[in-house]
């Protein structure tokens, strides 16, 4: 799939900018805060629903209006979808799909298939388990409906079981009925990010090993809790749960299940989430999105791959090497200038910004 246009009305620095994309790369050029993060971050939320920079939508509305406005246009092979979604100070925002409003953010995904790379992302490797769980979940929930349902059934269901262990008295078996859904539910969801992270590792291993002239091996690990089968994790899930349930009711919160998931890196025996330097821990958050464009890409339609600032972050041996990487699908990506000694030939798009402007 690739983005054909989109369409910003009083969005950030936007005021009124239709921008259209080619199917290939599309650099987007300008000076600091002129507007260029802010183009991918509306294709973004074209994808996902929400920013990848502010949970609040208030903030993506120009200054002192009231609404925004975004209309997507992306192509597919069997035709074409339009997204348009409505920012609104006073009350929540409105999505619509080929101009029918729909009720849940989960009927959206798959819609506009992105993958979004910056500096920042570098926090998958280096920062919080949560930033890498958040990884996996935003990839899945793209590629499956029934991923982004059981994990909202799993956050409902954990959020009831630790508003009674908060309580402080819980009675007799009473955690029972909540332990048995989330240990069900959340076998599931281990299952699938299990399957998941086998199947992104060797890619990933394969773009790091290309990123990095073969220099370095990069691999995968998932931490959850052991098992093989839904089954086998569903019987484990209660057996912590339950040698577990006096420290969660001492604590007021439940200590295990896939909201304390982990992904290890490891450049040989070597954790570069702790250990790894810098340029390690970019390479490899940069390979992790490049197959993730990958896996997805080989159960469909590829995703736009969203790349902002990346360029700056890298040498320019990998520069050349991650713009031969990209050809072969739809890439947005952000710099201040262009430097024609990366580029191969002459098969990109140029949109310059100024000012919230397309000039």
């Amino acid at each position: 799939m690739f983005v054909k246009q989109i369409s910003l009305v009083d969005f950030r620095n936007y005021v009124n900018e239709t921008v259209t994309f080619e199917d290939k790369v599309n650099f987007v050029v300008g000076s600091n805060a002129q507007g260029k993060t802010n183009l991918l971050e509306a294709v973004y939320l074209c994808s996902v629903g929400k920013s990848a920079r502010t949970p609040r939508d208030k903030e993506l509305i120009f200054h002192d209006k009231q609404r925004a406005k975004i209309k997507l246009t992306v192509s597919k092979s069997y035709g074409s979808d339009t997204v348009e979604i409505i920012l609104d100070k006073e009350c929540p925002k409105r999505v619509a799909v080929n101009g029918l409003p729909i009720s849940r953010i989960g009927e959206l995904m798959g819609v506009v298939s992105t993958v979004f790379f910056s500096p920042d992302e570098m926090r998958i490797v280096k920062e919080a388990p949560s930033d890498r769980r958040r990884f996996m979940d935003i990839a899945l929930c793209q590629m499956s409906r029934t991923y982004f349902y059981l994990l909202s059934r799993y956050n409902k269901i954990l959020m009831q079981r630790n508003k009674l262990l908060k309580g402080g008295f819980v009675e007799g078996d009473a955690l029972d009925v909540w332990d048995i859904q989330l240990a069900d539910v959340g076998s599931k969801i281990i299952k699938t990010r299990r399957g998941f992270i086998s199947s992104i590792g060797g890619i990933t291993g394969e773009c790091h090993s290309y990123l990095t002239d073969g220099e370095e091996t990069l691999s995968l690990e998932y931490e959850s809790i052991d098992g093989e089968t839904t089954d086998e994790i569903k019987k484990n899930f209660c057996s912590l749960l339950a040698a577990e349930r006096e420290r969660d009711k001492l604590r007021g919160y439940t200590h295990s299940g896939p909201h304390k998931d982990d992904i290890a890196f490891k450049i040989g025996d070597e954790d570069i989430r702790s250990f790894g330097s810098q340029g390690q821990q970019r390479t490899a958050s940069l390979a992790l999105k490049l197959a993730e464009v990958e896996i997805v890409g080989r159960r469909g339609e590829y995703p736009v791959l969203l790349l902002d600032d990346v360029l700056s972050e890298l040498d320019l041996k990998r520069q050349k090497r991650l713009m031969n990487k990209i050809r072969d699908y739809q890439t947005i990506i952000t710099c201040t200038h262009i430097d024609k000694t990366i580029l191969s030939d002459g098969d990109y798009n140029v949109i310059n910004v100024k000012n919230g402007s397309i000039v």
